[in-house]
């Protein structure tokens, strides 16, 4: 049957311009569409390449391995050793309990510490453990947990442990130098790391290697002045003298003496480096460049070497010490036992406090106050070691007559064990200061000339007298080899006055006289053995030393009837005193 009549609604139709109008605004979309796909993947790809790069692309860092430091003799003092640290993608991280307890017993640390690392989600990388054996990161790997890596890294070892701790130093979990020379030479020592992209699934796994963005540099071979055979010889005899007389500590510091280098610098207490789990300030500290300690009659010999350069006395010049002691502005210096008349050779050798202020005070306050700071008191001494301390030297103007009197004793001024050591290069040099070096030198440097080839013997021979029979240090003497030096005992400071039973014991020397090789000096910090002298407790460090370093090096005897002289149980008992300020010798 076939309608004739439809509804209303079936004949109406869509105007023609409203079509047309619908059909341009799809085809309007469609055009602004295809113009910003057009934008986007033809002018401004990088946006969209971007946003897929952070998907599926990383960049991974590749590490540098630190340059090794070496003794002179090319002996490794400090290596880096490969090592794996284990980090994860919390928000790739997927592991039931039981699987994070298994993973936390791998990394031996508590699974709670894991979950509170991972429990932001919006993080990319945390560390779970740095620094593990490849051996306990294979354990870790195997357990296959999603979202946790491996990265190579390296750790520092040093081979030579505490021996060479306060001259190598150490550094930090990211293996940037923290002490000693690693800090020093950080930048020397210090590599580049490289990095290269690569594409990784979901799980973190690496499925191509995209390029390499930069290649890694390795850090430079470090070669120090340092001889690790005569660093374990001073660790060893400093270690035995600071238990025997059991002192607070203890530095030793030996020079080359014809080039300036340190070839050993050790302190006590020392420690581990490769196990600093409970290590203190106190152990870290390098005594010998970054503490200063009144030098007492270690002094002396420059007092004398300025006034036989400036023509005020000769080595035969004699000087009336009695009664054995001199009072100066309500201060009394005197000597521990009247001696007398004394030449100026005898003033070094029974180590006279009277004696040496009285050659002082014929000076004038500013020339020895210049020639202390051409010795490089006052001032560091340049070696770059980090805190090296400049010691302490007021400026001769404001320098009171009793203070000059007791400076030229070494009470009033405070050196550095590394300062006073430099300072006898002037006797071992003809006169001429040599610059130190930690680090190896290939030529002997000129020095600066301070005082005339002849001075310089003169109080050499001086030195000498006070290491011999009738001198303050007999326990210096070194059997077949001619050695000279100069002991010190000084009372140490105490709240603005000296302490009645503190002392710092020292001796500095060198041998063999004839030709100079080494410079030793020996510090120990309040002895409490029942001696304190410096000729008791610091004079027989040096021979052991000296005598085992000149063997060692085949240096030929200048004394081959050098007589065995038994030293007295107190022989720094002549040991020079003073009642106020300072204290003894």
């Amino acid at each position: 049957m076939r309608f004739e009549k439809r509804t209303p609604q079936l004949r109406l139709r869509l105007e023609g311009w409203r079509s047309r109008f619908v059909l341009g605004l799809v085809a309007a979309g469609f055009a602004v569409l295809a113009g910003r796909a057009f934008f986007l993947q033809g002018l401004n790809h990088g946006f969209l390449q971007q946003k897929g790069e952070a998907r599926y692309g990383r960049v991974v860092e590749m590490p540098a391995s630190r340059g090794p430091v070496k003794d002179r003799n090319g002996q490794p003092l400090a290596i880096s050793t490969p090592v794996e640290s284990i980090w994860a993608s919390p928000e790739d991280f997927e592991a039931d309990d039981a699987k994070l307890r298994s993973l936390a017993r791998a990394l031996g640390i508590d699974a709670g510490d894991i979950r509170q690392k991972i429990a932001n989600k919006d993080r990319q990388f945390v560390w779970l453990k740095r620094q593990i054996s490849p051996e306990q990161a294979l354990k870790v790997m195997a357990l296959n947990v999603p979202g946790v890596f491996q990265q190579r890294e390296y750790r520092r070892y040093y081979p030579a442990g505490e021996v060479m701790a306060h001259v190598v130093g150490f550094t930090g979990i990211d293996d940037s130098g923290q002490e000693g020379i690693e800090l020093a030479q950080q930048s020397w020592l210090a590599g580049t790391p490289g990095s290269r992209k690569v594409i990784k699934d979901r799980k973190g796994r690496i499925v191509e290697d995209v390029e390499s963005l930069r290649v890694p540099r390795d850090g430079r071979e470090l070669l120090l002045a340092i001889d690790q055979r005569l660093q374990f010889l001073a660790h060893r005899e400093l270690k035995a003298a600071v238990e025997a007389n059991r002192a607070k500590g203890g530095s030793l510091v030996m020079l080359d003496a014809r080039s300036g280098e340190v070839l050993a610098l050790v302190n006590q207490p020392d420690y581990n480096p490769n196990n600093r789990a409970a290590v203190t300030g106190r152990q870290t500290r390098n005594r010998s460049v970054t503490d200063i300690f009144e030098p007492g009659s270690t002094m002396k010999p420059f007092t004398v070497a300025a006034a036989l350069q400036a023509g005020i006395v000769k080595p035969q010049t004699v000087i009336q010490t009695a009664p054995g002691s001199m009072t100066i502005g309500g201060w009394t210096i005197s000597d521990a036992h009247p001696h007398g008349a004394l030449t100026v050779e005898q003033v070094i050798q029974k180590s006279s406090n009277v004696g040496t202020a009285k050659i002082q005070l014929q000076m004038a306050a500013e020339d020895m106050g210049a020639f202390y700071r051409e010795l490089g008191f006052g001032a560091p001494p340049q070696t770059g070691f980090p805190g090296e301390a400049k010691g302490l030297l007021r400026p001769a103007a404001k320098w009171k007559p009793i203070e000059q009197a007791t400076m030229a004793y070494g009470h009033g001024i405070s050196v550095s064990l590394l300062q006073i050591a430099r300072a006898y290069t002037v006797f071992t040099n003809d006169g001429h200061l040599l610059p130190l070096s930690l680090l190896r030198r290939d030529a002997h440097p000129i020095g600066r000339p301070l005082v005339s080839r002849e001075t310089a013997r003169e109080v050499s021979h001086m030195m000498e007298m006070a290491v011999g029979p009738g001198g303050t240090a007999p326990r210096a003497a070194v059997p077949g080899y001619r050695v000279a030096g100069k002991t010190g005992t000084a009372h140490k400071p105490e709240a603005g006055g000296y302490a009645e039973n503190k002392y710092v014991s020292s001796f500095v020397g060198f041998g063999p006289v004839s030709e100079p090789r080494f410079i030793v000096a020996v510090m120990l910090d309040e002895p409490a053995g029942g001696r304190y002298y410096g000729g008791d407790v610091s004079a027989p460090v040096f021979a052991s030393v000296m005598g085992a370093a000149l063997r060692m090096f085949a240096v030929p005897p200048d004394a081959p009837q050098t007589l065995n002289v038994q030293a007295p149980a107190r022989p720094a008992a002549t040991e020079a005193r003073v009642a106020a300020p300072g204290s003894e010798g």
